[in-house]
């Protein structure tokens, strides 16, 4: 059987870090299938994709979350049918799944880091559709499913929080921020590093299946995620107001408190990810977000003469 790992989704903000990090290994074999070349929704394709692969990581999803509020059949056939597919497709070419979960399978209501095994209540259509997902891997897949949860996403390729606060500094005098709903920001790059790293250790025998909380260790709020994006990029948090969630309605509830722990990273002899503050300095330092401090640094001089 081949060795070679196959990424769903490989054209997202997290399926592109995944690439690039297993293509950085020479002795790696690695297959990247974006949304146009692989639609997850059919279980053909998923079948002829899936075969003479060893590894998959899974990072198609519908991302949308506000979409599914709206849309949740169409959002759930994706992120909950669409992962069943392959994970039945998984256990009959003899694959490792690592599967990218969401804190949004929890309701928010604890004030202390959920674990791997705490009882899930989704509060909106996306984390329905994510939890009909988990509970098919670990159906169909129970000693070779990896469920890697994680949270507050950002990174070099595609839309996410770090990068439209950046933009908006460019444009705005003073940005007001939700400063109510606690969470771990996580950097693409450092969680493809982590699921690389789960499946070699998959494949060696050293890391039992199951759950794992793919999120940076410590927590903020988005209030404070902007305040320290805006310190390291140069700019004055003190532009960064803060407002509660109502200042802002969306289609779907959003938890308020989606921090996660990391117990089960122990099982598999691997630490948790770095804090989220010393990921969002790494990650500011790349030429992509650079480049956006610098537009900010430079048009925020003009606003304010």
């Amino acid at each position: 059987m081949s060795t070679g790992w196959l990424v769903t989704g490989a054209r997202g903000l997290l399926g592109q870090d995944v690439l690039t990090e297993l293509t950085a290994e020479p002795d790696t074999v690695v297959t990247g299938l974006s949304r146009d070349r692989l639609d997850i929704t059919d279980p053909s394709a998923v079948c002829e994709a899936v075969r003479g692969h060893r590894v998959v990581v899974n990072c198609a999803a519908w991302t949308d979350v506000d979409g599914a509020e709206r849309s949740e059949a169409a959002a759930t056939a994706v992120n909950g049918t669409g992962v069943r597919h392959l994970a039945r497709a998984c256990a009959e070419a003899g694959a490792l799944l690592l599967h990218v979960s969401t804190d949004y399978v929890f309701p928010g209501d604890r004030r202390s880091p959920y674990p791997e095994d705490a009882p899930t209540a989704p509060v909106n259509a996306y984390g329905r559709g994510k939890l009909a997902g988990e509970r098919a891997v670990l159906e169909h897949l129970p000693h070779t499913g990896y469920i890697v949860r994680t949270a507050w996403l950002y990174g070099a390729h595609g839309r996410n929080f770090v990068a439209t606060m950046l933009e908006l500094a460019a444009r705005r005098e003073t940005l007001d921020v939700v400063a109510d709903q606690h969470g771990q920001p996580t950097w693409s790059r450092a969680l493809a590093r982590r699921l690389t790293a789960l499946g070699r250790a998959a494949l060696a025998g050293r890391a039992p299946a199951g759950t794992y909380h793919g999120t940076a260790a410590g927590h903020t709020t988005w209030y404070g995620l902007a305040r320290e994006t805006f310190r390291l990029a140069g700019l004055d948090p003190e532009r960064i107001r803060p407002v509660g969630s109502e200042r802002f309605p969306r289609p779907a509830a959003r938890p308020a408190f989606g921090v996660l722990g990391h117990g089960n990273w122990t099982r598999c002899g691997l630490p948790p990810l770095e804090r989220w503050d010393d990921q969002l300095t790494a990650a500011l330092a790349e030429p992509s977000f650079a480049a956006l401090a610098a537009a900010a640094r430079a048009n925020g001089t003009r606003l304010r003469v």
